[in-house]
């Protein structure tokens, strides 16, 4: 096994800064590329986001006209009965006059 170099030469300390400078110019275009990716999510996720908006909104109009539909049902039936009430009152009313 060769000897270790105890001292470093202007060219060795040359070479390692260019291999330094090199593996971090790698690492910088793979911080590149994934921010790309990165972007690319982000612009699906707010697709997604928007579809989904759009199918809640719906969604929510659809189940608020169906409610509305339901509590008219229910205030028309109130209403006949109501009346009712107050026909059969005023029948039982007149029928204790009469006697």
């Amino acid at each position: 096994m060769e000897a270790m170099r105890q001292s470093w030469s202007d060219d060795r300390l040359d070479d390692l800064n260019r291999r330094v400078d090199a593996g971090f110019a790698r690492v910088d275009a793979q911080f590149a590329r994934v921010d790309e990716k990165f972007a690319r999510v982000d612009e699906k996720f707010e697709r997604l986001e928007a579809k989904i908006d759009t199918k809640v909104d719906a969604a929510t109009g659809e189940l608020r006209r169906e409610m509305q539909a339901g509590f008219e049902r229910i205030n028309q039936r109130l209403d006949r009965l109501s009346l009712t009430l107050i026909v059969a009152a005023l029948g039982l009313a007149g029928s204790l006059i009469v006697s």
